[in-house]
């Protein structure tokens, strides 16, 4: 049975956990935020020196090879645009993770301790149902290691697969300009 204490105690720990969690959401929208505000000035930057060079062009021929000339930076600065969103989605997921598992651990001890206390009060002739329990208790603790075990692999693949597709779109931008001059 649990004590007042033991209430009053959960629930403080669940507040500070919140605000912690909330402050860490924050942290990820305000940084979103940031890339943003630079990305459009970076945007409006080049839209006028873009705007200036090609009011600058003599003729046809020029204004072809100005034009691939400026497609190899906008891939370039889209790629590294969703590199940083990516980052900032991963890094905020992550500290959401680890609060979400530290949670669970002390949760899991939590029930451990009880599950403990529970077999030495335990009456004579129970052992079959504290044998149970215990393996009950084992099973879903393992059960729950093995899922965040394959969610960590599957964040590792999406990041993995999601390195290889920037990769490949800026090496592809890459050998295009060279085969446009030709």
């Amino acid at each position: 049975m649990l004590t007042a204490e033991q209430i009053v105690a959960a629930n403080k720990a669940n507040v500070e956990t919140l605000y912690g969690l909330t402050a860490k959401a924050f942290a990820g929208v305000e940084k979103m935020v940031e890339l943003n505000l630079a990305a459009s000035k970076a945007i409006l930057a080049d839209a006028s020196n873009q705007t200036q060079t090609v009011l600058s062009v003599k003729d046809v021929q020029e204004l072809l090879a100005l034009q691939s000339s400026l497609l190899q930076p906008l891939a370039e600065k889209t790629a590294a645009y969703s590199r940083n969103v990516y980052d900032i989605a991963t890094g905020t997921s992550a500290e959401f993770g680890k609060a979400f598992e530290a949670q669970t651990a002390e949760g899991q001890q939590k029930l451990m301790s009880l599950v403990e206390s529970t077999v030495q009060n335990a009456p004579a002739g129970s052992e079959t149902a504290v044998a149970f329990m215990k393996g009950a208790v084992t099973a879903a603790n393992n059960a729950f290691e093995t899922v965040q075990k394959s969610v960590k692999q599957a964040a590792e693949l999406v990041e993995s697969n999601f390195n290889a597709v920037a990769a490949n779109a800026t090496a592809a931008t890459t050998a295009a300009k060279p085969a446009r001059k030709r």
